[in-house]
């Protein structure tokens, strides 16, 4: 997940590696993962939004690239480059896409899918945990 005006290197959803414990690409709605093996970590922080999103970029040996990261009590609006599928480890969060009047709840254990080309708002109650999320780039 990334805000606007920033890109991703990514490869086709074909070319995504299996993770430890799941599907090589996790259908909608349902989380998966527990564990990455086999993966580089950046080591510094992508720090949005005054701190209200941060998160770690990873690369899987293949070369495919993901992040792992939070987003803290707040209203958001990230755009998409390409697909995305967030995928919830904890917590939880309300999303609208692109052209929908409609929030949606995804929590622990769940996922959603943004379309590429696009962009969503995501929201994190204020009280509540965090969101703590792997993005799954397409």
């Amino acid at each position: 997940m990334r805000p606007a005006l920033l890109q991703a290197d990514l490869k086709s959803s074909a070319d995504l590696p299996a993770l430890s414990g799941a599907a090589p690409y996790p259908s909608p709605n349902t989380m998966t993962t527990e564990k990455i093996d086999n993966i580089s970590v950046t080591t510094q922080a992508n720090v949005y939004f005054d701190g209200k999103c941060i998160s770690h970029g990873i690369t899987l040996a293949d070369g495919t690239k993901k992040s792992v990261g939070v987003i803290l009590p707040a209203s958001l609006t990230f755009n998409t480059g390409a697909a995305e599928i967030m995928e919830c480890v904890a917590g939880a969060c309300e999303y609208k896409l692109a052209g929908s009047d409609e929030w949606v709840q995804s929590s622990a254990g769940e996922s959603f899918s943004v379309p590429g080309n696009s962009k969503f708002d995501i929201r994190v109650a204020a009280g509540f945990e965090a969101y703590h999320y792997i993005c799954h780039f397409a």
